[in-house]
Parts: C-alpha cells; structure tokens; sequence
C-alpha cells in the first residue's frame, strides 16, 4: 500500500498578517477592559515599539478598529477607545442577512416575536425621557403624513425608541438589523396602500399610550396587532413575502445623528 507524503496529510499552516494579529491584541485588551472607553490609545510609535512592528502595520491595525467603532479620533486628532454604537453593529449582521437573501417572511417572524417583547418591557420600565421621546415622535410622524411625505425613517425610529425604552441593551441589539431591513418593505406597502400611513401612526399611538398607563399586556398585544397588520397588509398589496429583502435607502437609520452620541466622532 502506497503511503501518502507529508503534504498530502497536512494542509500548511497559513498565518493570519501581521496588521490583523496587532488589532485582535488592541482589541483583546479593550474586552478585558485594560482599556476602556474614553482612555486615549497609546500614539503610533509606542504601539509600534511596544509590539515590535512597524508603524505602517500599526496604522492598518488601527484602521481595523475604527471600522469595528472601537476607536475613534477625539480633539487633536488623538485615538481613544469607544463604545461601538447601534450604526457600527448593525450593518455586519445586514450585510450576511442580505447576501443569504433572507425573505420579508423570516424577517417579519423575528420582528414579530421582538418587537412586542420590548413593547411589554416599555411599558415596565419607560422613563418620562423615554415617553417625551416617543410623543416626539408621534409628532413628527403627523406632520409627515400631512405633507404625503414617506414616514418610513420614522417609523423605524419608533421601534427603535420602544426597544429603548425597554431597559434591555441585548434586545436592542438583537432588534436593530431585522428593523432595518423591514425598512424597504414597509416603504413598498405605503407606495401600495395608501392608508397605511394612518393605520400605523393610531397603532403606534395605541403603543404609547400603553407604555404610558404602564400596561404591559396591553403594550404587548397592540404590537402584536401591529406587525400582524403589517403582513396583512403586504398580502393585500400582492407583495411576494417570499421574495429577498434589500438594503434598505441611504439615511435610514433608528436614531437622528444628534442623538447618537456613541456613534459620533469628537
């Protein structure tokens, strides 16, 4: 019997470059908390030399950790550790979400069990911010209808500021990319039927009323009413909920940029 070689047995080692190995060190410190949020990052060349590489691998590893948002550039173009913010997590969950070619019905089926969990732990836990914040909302909400403009932005805010308010960072979390990419089905149903605009802003009024007299099961099965119609509605529509979902527009997101301070660069 003929014996195989070596290579054969064994597939070659292959080492991860020298730029990536430096930002899982960077990164490795960071979750272990030697470097918290806030702490300026040591300069180029006291990493360079602390590590034993130079500095254009620093550089790279660097650049690494900016798009992960674990490193932002404060005041005088100094680099500190941050805190990723809901915009720096979502898009990498989207983007395997988009490329699998999940559909409007696996997307509603998450969204459908989430969002009336956070409306029921809203409505235990909402704060008088939190509340000012939803009424804010309905507001604006309003007077987007009454110029025929989409309100489809908005509506993805409200979720998100319902999440919020529940108290539960993991729920947000887990919430935010499903949220979003509904975003371009929603937008299709209110090209479709026109009445959907009402319809959701009295759902979403009932919501916050809800969380308001604090009635949890009320807050709960308002939402369940609410994305239940949002796929009756798609069906009424002759919308394919089996058809994959897209990226949604630019400028969607859960929360304005002014009050995304996680998110913003100093």
């Amino acid at each position: 019997m003929q014996r195989r070689s070596a290579q054969a047995v064994f597939a070659p080692l292959r080492h991860s470059p020298a730029y990536r190995l430096l930002s899982e060190r960077i990164e490795r410190r960071i979750l272990d908390g030697e470097l918290k949020p806030g702490d300026p990052l040591p300069t180029e060349q006291e990493l360079a030399e602390s590590f034993g590489v130079n500095r254009s691998t620093v550089r790279e590893a660097i650049r690494l950790l900016e798009q992960e948002g674990l490193l932002v550039r404060a005041a005088g173009r100094r680099l500190q550790v941050a805190l990723p913010g809901m915009g720096s997590l979502a898009p990498r969950a989207m983007r395997t979400l988009v490329l699998e070619a999940v559909s409007f019905r696996e997307l509603w089926e998450v969204g459908v069990t989430l969002e009336p969990r956070a409306a029921r732990l809203a409505a235990e836990h909402a704060t008088d911010a939190d509340l000012a914040a939803l009424d804010e909302n309905l507001a604006r909400t309003e007077q987007v209808l009454a110029r025929g403009e989409s309100y489809i932005e908005l509506d993805v805010q409200f979720h998100a500021l319902v999440a919020k308010a529940s108290g539960n960072r993991v729920l947000m979390l887990a919430r935010e990319p499903v949220s979003l990419l509904l975003a371009p089905s929603f937008e299709r149903l209110r090209l479709t039927l026109p009445q959907a605009g009402r319809r959701n802003l009295e759902a979403h009024r009932r919501i916050v009323d809800a969380i308001r007299r604090h009635d949890p099961d009320e807050a709960e099965g308002w939402t369940l009413r609410h994305f239940v119609d949002f796929q009756r509605g798609y069906r009424v529509a002759d919308l394919d909920i089996e058809a994959p979902v897209e990226w949604p527009q630019p400028g969607i997101s859960s929360f304005p940029a002014a009050t995304t301070e996680t998110e913003e660069t100093p």
